[in-house]
């Protein structure tokens, strides 16, 4: 095996034993992974560790993840989250873990029209988990569902790891965009399926009930009393038209506006950042008057981040680092030197691709892997557009794949949670399942639709 795979290896060795056996938190062992890896370089490793750091402080999901922590928190102290829960249990309230499949569909839906893990978790992680926080699930449960969920922008066409999929010559002669689109659509509608029945064994695991009857007030008590609160689907509905769709197309176009204005408007920041300022005027009359209150306000906000920013900032570092001690490389060719029969190599594929979605995005993993992954699929005899559909499926796990996934922070922030709570929850019911599709779909056995 290639340095790239010791590397691999050692990171999560040592944020396992330095998080169960030392029991420290979770950014702390992130940070000892980082430092882990980075010794790897030798005399490189200040440079390394340095050129991580201004990586990592780069990224906007970095930023966004700690602006999604004060919109959860905003909008519970000024009690617009209480507002619009009362209306939607209103609506849905009688159905036992109605939020839990509303919120499913919702990141279908959602993933259908953005392609992004992290705007997935973000824009309906705002509004599904407060709901089910308020309807019986459990705040870990609820962050698992999102995180679990996020994947659906990245298992549903249109998306960008598609087209840089496509964008790969081997597998452009073999496969049309439109074929794919169908394979992808059909194979990410599979994943949908096993979901919602997902949510179905929460709700009876868990036993989540309907809420009372004395719990749900009429929609029209609730909308009158609370219909401000409904403002907030502003700054979710803002940033989404003003980047995907005909609204886009036409700002494009438009001579003092254009692609580079456009493109500075990220869905995953502006989200929290509008939500927040909507939460802070609708709510202003519940928020302190005091200098001492505001002290006590920004404090309690501020504890909040610690675990989170650290966590995904090290994160990012350390998958900045391992790319350049070659990861990918090193993977790519040790899926290369392999002869396995059909249903081996369709497994081993899965497993790279899903190991090095992990600590890499899936855009990253698809252009360092996706093709060789895809070529190795198609050298056992499984068809072009499906082998590149099953690839796309197993690079949809990072969105559920700790400890580095930027859905998995999003989802925890929001919910108050600590994000090691759904490490487990995560691998088990969504990272392990989907992988096992993705193969099933390879392997013909659950069949996609393909022209």
């Amino acid at each position: 095996m290639g340095l790239g795979v010791w590397v691999l290896i050692a990171y999560i060795a040592a944020i396992i034993f330095w998080n169960t056996a030392v029991k420290r938190n979770i950014g702390e062992a992130m940070g000892v992974g980082l430092l882990a890896v980075v010794l790897f370089s030798g005399k490189s490793a200040v440079k390394l560790i340095w050129d991580s750091f201004i990586y990592a402080a780069k990224q906007e999901t970095v930023f966004a993840a700690l602006a999604f922590v004060f919109m959860a928190y905003v909008m519970t102290k000024t009690g617009l989250v209480k507002r619009l829960v009362d209306i939607l249990n209103s609506i849905l309230g009688r159905l036992p873990g109605g939020a839990g499949y509303i919120s499913t569909l919702a990141s279908a839906l959602f993933g259908l029209i953005s392609g992004s893990g992290s705007g997935n978790a973000a824009s309906v992680g705002a509004i599904a988990i407060p709901w089910m926080t308020n309807s019986n699930w459990s705040p870990e449960l609820a962050a698992t569902v999102i995180a679990g969920n996020a994947g659906l922008g990245i298992a549903l066409p249109p998306c960008s790891s598609m087209f840089i999929l496509m964008g790969s010559a081997i597998v452009a002669e073999k496969v049309s965009p439109g074929a794919l689109y169908i394979a992808l659509l059909g194979a990410g509608l599979w994943t949908l399926v096993y979901r919602l029945i997902l949510v179905r064994y929460f709700v009876y695991k868990y036993h989540i009930k309907p809420l009372p009857n004395e719990m749900i007030s009429p929609l029209r008590k609730t909308f009158s009393e609370g219909w401000s609160s409904l403002l907030i689907f502003i700054g979710i509905i803002l940033p989404v038209i003003l980047t995907i769709g005909p609204v886009s197309e036409y700002l494009k176009s438009v001579k003092n506006f254009g692609p580079d204005a456009l493109d500075s408007i990220s869905i995953i920041v502006w989200i929290p950042v509008l939500i927040s300022w909507i939460a802070i005027i609708e709510g202003r009359k519940y928020l302190p008057t005091t200098v001492s209150g505001w002290f006590d306000f920004v404090k309690d906000a501020a504890q909040r981040y610690i675990v989170v920013g650290a966590t995904l900032f090290f994160a990012f570092a350390a998958s900045y680092a391992m790319n350049k001690l070659g990861l990918a490389k090193d993977l790519t060719s040790l899926l290369q030197s392999l002869n396995a029969s059909r249903v081996l190599m369709t497994i081993l594929v899965g497993i790279l691709v899903t190991l090095v979605s992990a600590p890499l995005t899936s855009t990253a993993t698809i252009a360092a892997i996706g093709a060789v992954g895809f070529s190795a699929l198609t050298n056992v005899g499984i068809n072009p557009a499906v082998a590149a559909a099953s690839v796309l499926i197993f690079a949809s796990t990072e969105g559920a794949s700790p400890p580095n996934s930027a859905p998995i922070f999003i989802a925890c922030g929001m919910a108050d949670v600590n994000p090691v709570k759904t490490f487990v929850p995560l691998i088990i019911y969504y990272v392990i399942p989907i992988v096992a599709i993705g193969c099933l779909i390879a392997l013909g056995i659950l069949p996609i639709f393909n022209l």
